[in-house]
């Protein structure tokens, strides 16, 4: 059972009860009508051929409370959109699949550089943001709820416990955060937040003191967690990260728009498992690796935005209190796991642990170096002001694309 205990400074809305998903989604349905409910899936088209997205499907068609559900759908070819699109067909519930490599969000794409407002990477933060859009376009959906594709425990309830403080009336928040513990196959999982997030925040509070931010960012169970949901109206402000940085980045950003108190994190799942990444020590651009540099760059720009002046000294210093925090934690970690019979590999952990640190040093010889990058999507203010008719013909291209191959 989890404990009540409410720490950091945005609620903590825990599983106490083990509450029936079936009371859970009558509640839903009563606020769907005066809230109406949608769910964004970005989804690579090979996560379609895995084991976790037909049990998804499987679960979410039962759901009874939802008015839109739009599928951010990368890297298919025609035939796979195709595919895709019978795949999604028998969901009882509004849907409409984004072909992003399609010819017409192609075409919107170019023009949308022409303007210099289109993202500049691909990734999921690409898919989630022109998802957003179409979400704001279509005007279907007051609450809207995230989650990854690759969730292999995934049943609807984790979806209900993530939607619920943004459909409830009587709760105010505009943003709720997903956590649960990542434990499967009686081993310990979560290494970037465990040996890296929360390291790392502690040391450069250490390093560059005392900071709302790194004590707010501290403050989230799982901070990297890919479920979060939020309010229609939060939107059109986000300035999102196109990397690995998303999380990161939209935690940021609802720290940047909003007052704690309108912010949550929400106890979503009991057993969670997913698609693992490799540690990739011998290629930066790949894995966690990748991971670990974008997070890095992430932060130590938030902090250069609200004032932090980086040098290579200081990152140096960063990379010595890192590392003896993240040690600190690989033995808080490896008792944790002794005493609920868990497997942890002391040396594998170290060896994360020394990658990450290395990591925090290339990160920020890029960050020094990099001054003019532009690294953060514009938000969808800034593109309707850009291109009036933008929303308009993000509908259209992604009607006609159904219209043609459905």
């Amino acid at each position: 059972m989890a404990d009540f205990h409410q720490g950091g400074t945005v609620a903590t809305l825990h599983n106490l009860t083990q509450r029936p998903l079936e009371e859970l989604e009558a509640e839903l349905v009563k606020f769907s009508k005066q809230r109406p409910m949608g769910l964004l899936l970005p989804s690579l088209f090979s996560e379609l051929e895995t084991d976790a997205m037909p049990k998804i499907l499987a679960e979410v068609k039962q759901v009874p409370y939802l008015s839109q559900i739009v599928i951010g759908l990368d890297r298919a070819d025609e035939r796979q959109y195709r595919e895709a699109l019978q795949f999604f067909k028998e969901l009882p519930q509004h849907h409409r699949v984004l072909w992003n490599d399609g010819p017409r969000l192609r075409a919107l794409h170019a023009e949308l550089q022409a303007h210099g407002v289109a993202p500049e990477e691909e990734g999921k933060g690409r898919n989630v943001w022109y998802c957003l859009g179409y979400m704001l376009a279509t005007d279907r959906a007051e609450a809207i709820a995230l989650h990854d594709c690759d969730i292999v425990t995934y049943d609807r309830s984790l979806l209900a416990r993530l939607i619920y403080p943004m459909a409830n009336p009587q709760f105010s928040y505009q943003f709720a955060k997903g956590y649960y513990p990542r434990i499967a196959n009686g081993s310990l999982n979560g290494r970037v937040t465990r040996l890296l997030v929360t390291p790392l925040l502690r040391s450069l509070e250490q390093v560059t003191g005392p900071s709302e931010y790194l004590t707010y960012l501290d403050g989230f169970r799982y901070p990297l967690a890919g479920e979060f949901s939020f309010r229609k109206n939060v939107i059109p402000d986000i300035r999102m990260p196109s990397d690995w940085g998303l999380e990161m980045g939209t935690l940021s950003e609802m720290f940047r728009n909003y007052s704690n108190n309108k912010l949550c994190q929400v106890d979503i799942a009991e057993v969670y498992d997913h698609k693992h990444q490799d540690i990739s020590t011998a290629d930066q651009a790949k894995g966690l690796s990748k991971m670990s540099i974008d997070i890095c760059k992430l932060l130590f720009r938030k902090m250069a935005g609200m004032g932090t002046v980086f040098s290579k000294e200081m990152f140096r210093t960063l990379k010595a209190s890192y590392f003896r925090n993240a040690l600190d934690f690989v033995e808080r970690y490896k008792n944790d796991a002794i005493m609920n019979g868990l497997d942890l590999d002391v040396h594998k952990e170290e060896e994360a642990v020394e990658l990450f640190a290395e990591n925090i040093v290339a990160a920020g010889k890029m960050f020094l170096s990099s001054p003019h990058e532009k690294p953060f999507i514009p938000s969808w203010s800034r593109v309707e002001s850009a291109m009036p008719d933008v929303y308009s013909r993000l509908v259209e291209a992604v009607e006609e694309d159904q219209k043609e191959f459905s």
